[in-house]
């Protein structure tokens, strides 16, 4: 079931992206809630799509209490993911499981894209110590998904941590196609800590991905 995790939690993503129509590249909004006051930090990937930041998350008091703390890029909405409640639901715990968890980790905050114009969710996803170094605990991530291929992982270092990140693709059984998706992992002492960017599609995933750039780039520990 936990293989299917990655499917179960965007199948939302796909209904959504029915009902709206196009808007602008989601890095590229001018005011965004649900974190702390803006900071003057901009990003610029590949594509040539610009994000300036909208505030960080992860500090106690923040919207998402996480042992890091990164910036989200502006009109991104963050919120926090309670797995303990998702268990008390009438769906169960073994339902929360599988949509929450991922190999070792379990989604804790959501920063939405959908404010901002694209189809897509940049997610935290924590782990308690021991879990494994950072490494271990993306490739485990990455061995929960189905159907991925050309896995590309490469260390970095941000902020005083090191990490591990990892470009790859995954077929959606929805679109029977293979999209982009990344990932990163880094360890802190409260335990592995997982960013992941994927989109409703490839297209929608290099537009957003100057918001992962912003993350991974401001990551510190909290």
């Amino acid at each position: 079931m936990r293989g299917r995790a990655g499917t179960a939690r965007r199948g939302s993503t796909i209904v959504v992206a029915l009902l709206l129509s196009a808007a602008p590249t989601a890095c590229s909004g001018t005011s965004r809630d649900g974190a702390s006051a803006v900071r003057p930090a901009d990003t610029t990937n590949a594509t040539g799509t610009s994000v300036h930041s909208g505030g960080t998350i992860g500090a106690r008091g923040s919207v998402c209490e996480l042992p890091v703390t990164f910036d989200i890029a502006e009109d991104w909405k963050a919120e926090a993911v309670d797995p303990a409640a998702a268990g008390d639901s009438p769906a169960g715990e073994e339902v929360a499981d599988a949509l929450l968890r991922q190999g070792p980790v379990t989604t804790v905050c959501e920063v939405d894209a959908k404010p901002a114009g694209n189809i897509g969710f940049l997610r935290v996803f924590t782990g308690p110590p021991g879990a494994g170094d950072a490494s271990t605990v993306l490739r485990a991530f990455v061995a929960a998904e189905e159907d991925v291929s050309e896995e590309t992982y490469r260390s970095f270092t941000t902020g005083g941590l090191e990490g591990v990140e990892v470009e790859y693709a995954r077929t959606s059984e929805l679109l029977d196609e293979p999209k982009k998706e990344r990932a990163l992992a880094v360890g802190t002492a409260q335990g592995p800590v997982v960013l992941h960017l994927g989109g409703m599609d490839t297209e929608e995933h290099e537009q957003m991905l100057c918001a992962y750039e912003l993350a991974r780039r401001t990551l510190r520990n909290a």
